[in-house]
């Protein structure tokens, strides 16, 4: 009878041969150390105990949306690819975690164990960090584009240069309507015409509200004339008021009307001329 050599289905040396001495597409060089960038690989270093292809019998945890997952491969899987991992959901509970792994993976390598635990660990450390930070109010980073700013900015400008337009054409404007150069016949709104009849008011009123000072050589006597009247008015009025209190005071009804002021007695002497006496011409008859 020939002989039949048994033929392995998977053998892990051989294909840690292959890949540690040839070609690993997952693989990473350093000065110091090799690292495997592998989705699957449990401690992130290119090992023999850790590579995830060139062990039959691997478990690592992975972590979706929050949610902590317990992968486990078998050899008894290896020939359908689509069902090669199994998953297992772990608890929120880290305490709990910890004991669904150790029951799971009750007659593994306690290399393994170990360091699915320490990946547990990180993996609960960095999900409680994120809940934190959800919770604190961060800045909104918003990107901005240059082309947009660069065309607003233009924009800004070339409104800017036809405001200053429209201000100078409507002043020139105004002063030639007030010159009469185009006659008595306008046809433009009659709101614009109102709103700078409006402005000019209000600047006349600003005018007339601010003091004016004079230099005293610019003085006339006229102006010194009008001053002495305006005081000498003033005492009179003055004088009226003491009169008036004067008489309430006496208990006497005041007088209706102006108070009449006292004045001095003046004398009037009147000349008459008289015309001397016409001589009459004797007539001798």
């Amino acid at each position: 009878q020939p002989r039949v050599d048994s033929v392995k289905m998977q053998s892990d040396s051989v294909i840690w041969d292959l890949l540690n001495h040839g070609f690993c597409s997952f693989k990473t060089k350093t000065r110091t150390t090799n690292f495997c960038r592998n989705t699957y690989s449990l401690t992130g270093l290119c090992n023999r105990s850790t590579c995830p292809l060139a062990n039959s019998r691997y478990a690592t945890v992975r972590e979706f949306h929050g949610k902590v997952i317990l992968m486990m491969k078998t050899i008894e899987r290896a020939h359908q690819p689509a069902k090669l991992w199994e998953k297992i959901q772990l608890s929120n509970n880290y305490e709990t975690a910890l004991k669904q792994i150790d029951t799971h993976l009750i007659y593994w390598p306690k290399y393994l164990i170990h360091k699915c635990k320490q990946r547990l660990t990180k993996i609960t450390q960095y999900l409680i960090r994120m809940r934190k930070l959800r919770l604190k109010t961060q800045r909104k980073i918003i990107p901005l584009n240059r082309k947009v700013e660069k065309r607003e900015t233009r924009r800004e400008q070339k409104a800017l240069v036809a405001a200053r337009l429209e201000t100078s054409i409507e002043k020139e404007l105004l002063e030639r309507l007030k010159k009469g150069t185009y006659g008595n016949i306008y046809n433009f709104p009659s709101k614009m015409f109102e709103k700078a009849l409006e402005s000019e008011e209000i600047e006349l009123e600003e005018e007339l509200d601010e003091p004016e000072y004079v230099a005293e050589d610019e003085i006339e006597e006229s102006d010194v004339s009008d001053i002495e009247d305006f005081e000498v008015s003033s005492e009179e009025e003055e004088e009226e008021e003491e009169i008036e209190k004067d008489i309430e005071g006496k208990g006497k009804a005041p007088i209706s009307g102006a108070v009449k002021r006292k004045r001095p007695h003046v004398e009037i002497e009147y000349e008459t001329e008289l015309e001397p006496p016409t001589k009459l011409k004797t007539i001798d008859f």
